[in-house]
């Protein structure tokens, strides 16, 4: 990347610039980020999202999306794994200003951007009402939610629920992870000691 890549650039300037590139690539706040592959698993987690999601908001005012499409989140741009939208989309429009609910699946290479910069960056945008960070190789999440002026977070795992009261649905926590090979932890230790 050349060194007038690297400056500070606008949103709008970075939307302009994108758009004639042949790849991906997510704006975070001060230059270009190239987006890289995923995995099967990832794959698989994201269509099942994708596909839980229609079903569950079928006949309803909002709408799931995948990774095509990307979002403006607090002076960046993002493509979510998911986002949900409640508010009309065009049919020729490349970003969304206001999701109301965002999932992203973490990997190894993604997990303290997903975990931390996103996760400010979601909190600060005002119609995001939940974050979803989905596990890849586990069954587990974890939810940040609005609640007044703060952003809560919880864990949920195994086969627990995805409540998200934002969009009026639940989500089986396994039906997310069909087909998708889990790492199995060991049992915790509750000897308390060798002998």
């Amino acid at each position: 990347m050349s060194s007038a890549e690297r400056q500070r650039r606008t949103v709008e300037a970075f939307l302009a610039w994108e758009e004639q590139q042949p790849t991906r690539y997510e704006f975070d706040g001060v230059q270009p980020v190239a987006m890289t592959g995923g995995t099967a698993d990832h794959s698989r987690v994201q269509l099942n999202l994708l596909s839980a999601l229609k079903a569950g908001l079928r006949g309803s005012s909002c709408e799931p999306f995948g990774s095509e499409l990307k979002i403006l989140a607090a002076g960046t741009v993002r493509y979510p794994d998911a986002f949900v939208v409640c508010s009309p989309v065009l049919g020729k429009a490349t970003y969304v200003t206001n999701p109301v609910v965002v999932f992203e699946m973490i990997s190894p290479s993604t997990s303290g951007t997903d975990r931390i910069i996103k996760n400010q960056e979601y909190r600060d945008t005002s119609s995001i009402q939940r974050y979803v960070i989905l596990e890849q190789d586990r069954q587990a999440a974890m939810v940040f939610a609005r609640d007044h002026d703060d952003w809560t977070g919880h864990l949920i795992a195994g086969d627990a629920e995805l409540h998200m009261p934002e969009i009026n649905i639940s989500l089986p926590l396994p039906e997310l992870y069909v087909g998708v090979e889990l790492t199995v932890d060991p049992p915790a230790d509750i000897s308390g000691g060798f002998g």
